[in-house]
């Protein structure tokens, strides 16, 4: 049957969602998908539907109310190109591209890390500064063979345990407790770059004071402020990186932070291993030799390609507004309540606590802390226990380099939910070791061995993926509160894990201490497969409507679609088995033509490939109809039929609005969990 439905003056359906709002001159963030209530899980583009006439008159106000008048023309050829960037070659008028640009925005696509070399200077520069983070792990480490004799709490009394365990996560205190909530005030005061300049200066005279100090409660103050710094910096710095990188790589420019926290780790590993035969005054050379952080090294952000920038500054004001209107502006205050509040905000909040927490639930920092300590346990020198921790961080440091290329390949979900089960078999393997005989020859060879294979693993994994995700996930509103949360949960469960580690390693042994950790791994698995939504290669803007989709709705999806699919898929090792995807991804629809008449071919219905059943009904412009015997719909049947044909076709969307090529929707291609 066949039903032609005539709309004459009627766009397209994405048109509809700015029909009552585009005549007051900007978008209704209520007339677009609700990013507090996205229940169809669809992420579209805040710009599509709108005529282009009234987008140019948008985009003239917008620069002239923000001092870029004399960049009118620009904006508008920015917007053209962030309302269909698919389609920025078929752009007329005016507005039309010039061939330097249109090829500028191909090379975007095809060559997704040819970026200025200034972007990667700068993500490197204030990147730097995590090896402050991994250095003090390390030097903790190896400092904890000394310092407590030097001042007079080295015994194994609660007292002297206990303060120890303060000493260590002193920097971990100061970051969860201070540091990480300055952010925001110091990021509203002093820009993002200032921040870390301040942060930076910190981080390099404090633990320069720590070498110099007489007693442990100097230098239990000296390592409180050296934790103020970090959190302040470790608050911001992926921030910064996320925001100035292109959504295609920008889990490999923000993880730098953990390569280079990776790098610190090593470098403390080398340094405790160059001090190590000092005797009582080694302690004082690990902290003071402290990389300090990269003040002097900060470079200025140029402008990229204009027509780039001008795209998206226009994409990101749209988004904004929507964000503005359904979020609102608060105060600091109120952005800390806002972030357990806002549905859109708490799934973001949700999601970064799951990440964060799990860092310390895989058990990474009982080793970065305690590595020497266990080795030694294990039946061993202290510079044999030394050289192990060296090859630890040595490992560490050399497996987190795949993640620049699986982090936005494979994405941060995937990685998490391969790498939790063997992080935890492995450390399983590691404890068992320990039951060997103490005059075995093998025994710390095996121990080192599978702690070792559990850096493999953490480092591509754990490592990169939290404060990357973290610096993502939230809206820009709340981006410095949102960040300051998740650094600071990592952090505070941190300093706890490093005061009590000590009593769990007295009372319960290594085999205890890391049997514990490892079902702590499993708890930490389920949690990310329950509610850790995939952000790999999405825009910050169109993050938004993924965590728009209720927690129900993304649990439910993973335990009645996921689960099956993967026991058919890998189980019964089913390979015509498809999962069908969470989210649909609009593509961009043409505003700019006339209006046309469109036509319903009723067929038999099919199976998607995305493995769903779908009516497939064919919605065709009148010129494509053949000759055939028609029935005219109007009024409340053509709204109707709008509705079911956006809904039908959404099992066929595959690509997200920002474009082809390294923006595809996964789902098209991979098979992964969602």
């Amino acid at each position: 049957m066949l039903e032609e439905i005539e709309l004459p003056g009627v766009r397209k359906a994405s048109a509809y969602r700015y029909e009552a709002s585009t005549e007051n001159g900007r978008q209704d963030a209520k007339a677009h998908v609700d990013i507090n209530n996205n229940l169809s899980a669809r992420i579209s583009n805040p710009l599509a539907g709108i005529p282009r006439e009234k987008l140019l008159e948008q985009v003239t106000q917008f620069s002239k109310s923000h001092g870029l008048a004399k960049y009118i023309h620009l904006m508008r050829k920015g917007a053209l190109v962030a309302q269909d960037p698919t389609r920025f070659e078929d752009i007329t008028g005016p507005e039309a591209l010039y061939a330097d640009e249109i090829d500028v925005l191909k090379r975007e696509t095809a060559h997704k890390w040819k970026v200025p070399w200034t972007l990667y200077m700068t993500i490197i520069a204030c990147s730097i500064g995590a090896a402050v983070q991994g250095w003090d792990q390390e030097g903790s480490n190896g400092a904890n063979l000394s310092f407590p004799l030097q001042f007079g709490i080295g015994t194994s009394s609660d007292h002297d345990v206990f303060l120890v365990g303060l000493i260590n996560s002193a920097p971990y205190i100061g970051s969860a407790l201070i540091g990480c909530w300055l952010s925001d005030p110091f990021n509203a005061s002093f820009g993002r770059r200032g921040t870390i300049l301040i942060s930076a200066i910190l981080c390099l005279i404090t633990p320069l004071c720590g070498a110099l100090t007489r007693n442990w409660q100097q230098f239990l103050i000296t390592r409180i402020f050296l934790g103020i710094g970090m959190g302040i910096k470790a608050s911001t710095v992926p921030v910064f990186a996320a925001e100035n990188s292109p959504a295609s790589i920008r889990g490999a420019l923000v993880m730098s932070w953990q390569l280079w926290t990776a790098f610190g780790i090593f470098l403390g590993c080398s340094a405790n291993l160059a001090v190590g035969q000092l005797g009582n005054i080694a302690w004082r050379r690990w902290f003071g030799f402290h990389p300090g952080s990269p003040a002097c090294t900060l470079y200025p952000i140029l402008p990229g390609i204009a027509t780039i920038a001008a795209r998206d500054l226009y994409a990101i004001h749209a988004q904004v507004e929507i964000e503005t209107e359904a979020i609102s502006q608060s105060t600091y205050a109120k952005r800390l309540i806002q972030l357990f509040t806002i549905p859109r905000v708490r799934r973001a909040t949700l999601a970064s606590f799951v990440v964060m927490i799990g860092q310390q639930m895989c058990g990474i920092n009982i080793i970065a802390f305690y590595s020497s300590t266990l080795f030694k346990e294990a039946g061993t020198s202290d510079f044999n226990a030394l050289l192990a921790s060296w090859g630890f961080g040595l490992v560490n440091f050399l497996f987190a380099w795949p993640a620049i290329w699986t982090i936005d390949t494979f994405g941060r979900r995937p990685l998490l939910l391969f790498t939790f089960p063997n992080m935890a078999w492995s450390l399983l393997a590691a404890g068992l070791c320990t039951l060997l005989p103490k005059s075995s020859q093998i025994r710390l060879g095996l121990v080192a061995l599978f702690i070792y294979v559990f850096a493999v693993f953490y480092s591509p994994g754990e490592g990169p993926v939290p404060f990357t995700y973290s610096a993502e996930v939230f809206p820009l509103s709340h981006r410095e509160a949102g960040m300051s949360w998740a650094v600071s949960t990592c952090l505070f469960w941190a300093a706890l894990l490093s005061i009590s580690f000590p009593k769990i390693l007295a009372a319960c042994g290594v085999l205890g201490a890391f049997c514990l950790y490892a079902g702590f791994n499993v708890a930490a698995f389920i949690m990310i497969f329950l509610w850790m939504p995939e952000t790999k290669q999405r825009t910050l803007e169109e993050l938004d409507y993924v965590f728009a989709v209720p927690t129900s709705v993304f649990v439910k999806h993973n335990t009645t679609k996921v689960v099956p699919w993967w026991l058919k898929r890998y189980v019964l090792w089913n390979r015509d088995a498809t999962l069908e995807p969470l989210y649909h991804f609009d593509r961009p629809e043409d505003t700019t033509s006339s209006p046309q008449a469109i036509v319903v071919y009723d067929h038999s219905s099919g199976h998607s490939d995305t493995g769903a059943t779908v009516g497939t009904k064919e919605y065709v412009t009148a010129q494509e109809t053949p000759p055939s015997t028609a029935v005219t719909a109007t009024g409340a049947d053509a709204a109707t039929t709008i509705t079911q044909a956006e809904r039908e076709a959404a099992a066929f969307r595959r690509f997200s609005w920002n474009g082809r090529g390294a923006h595809k929707h996964p789902a098209a291609e991979d098979e992964y969990f969602i």
